[in-house]
């Protein structure tokens, strides 16, 4: 099996999906991440620029995918706050389903733009899973779209499912009481972003979503098979 996760930032699907991925890896799944932006906006540190913030990250996120055990990552290096969802970007992302072939892809549900629990959905997270969800269907599949791709030999692909982050409305509930460590280690890999509050809360949050299946940690998405 093949697994690739399409997210906008370094650090986003570790937060959602990484016990997922590292359930899935461990099961002997091919898991890849593709990341839409590089970073260069997530500080509050007056003495960081962007420059600097986008190779930390760049590395965290390749630090964390060891953990995890991936067998790559992925950057397309949008700026941060700017990403949209139009056919440069659905193209980018199409470029890499027909390379790696997966048979899930894992995004953002962009239909979240708001949450009860007290935020508000990223507008990249919304613009990643919306170009996500276009280039899985129909784009990557059909052949006359982008049909320069064919020629580089880059053939249409199906993909079989397609998993989209959602804490709140979720159709499927994947058990990681098992993979819950590294979860939190890919996450504290993530040293310019992650506190001992917010890791609190993935515990948390994971504890809770797992309750409802009767596991100890779980993960939330909504699941479309495709090939039904």
């Amino acid at each position: 099996m093949k697994v690739l996760g399409v997210a906008a930032h370094p650090d986003d699907l570790d937060f959602g999906a990484s016990g997922s991925f590292a359930k899935w890896a461990g099961e002997g799944a091919q898991c890849y991440y593709l990341i839409c932006t590089n970073g260069c906006k997530g500080s509050d540190d007056p003495k960081m620029t962007e420059h600097k913030l986008i190779t930390i990250r760049r590395s965290e996120q390749i630090n964390a995918a060891k953990v995890l055990g991936l067998k790559g990552v992925f950057f397309l290096d949008h700026n941060d706050t700017e990403l949209v969802a139009d056919l440069k970007l659905k193209k980018e992302i199409v470029r890499y389903i027909r390379k790696l072939k997966p048979d899930i892809v894992v995004t953002m549900d962009p239909t979240l733009v708001y949450s009860k629990r007290g935020f508000v959905n990223h507008t990249d997270h919304r613009a990643a899973g919306q170009a996500a969800i276009d280039a899985v269907f129909p784009m990557a599949r059909d052949r006359l779209t982008f049909s320069e791709l064919e020629k580089e030999g880059l053939k249409p692909h199906k993909v079989s499912a397609l998993y989209m982050l959602n804490f709140d409305n979720h159709t499927e509930v994947v058990d990681i009481s098992k993979t819950i460590s590294l979860k939190i280690r890919a996450l504290e890999c993530h040293k310019s972003q992650i506190s001992k509050s917010s890791l609190g809360w993935v515990m948390k949050m994971a504890a809770m979503i797992g309750k409802e299946k009767g596991y100890k940690f779980a993960e939330a998405f909504v699941r479309l098979d495709l090939n039904r």
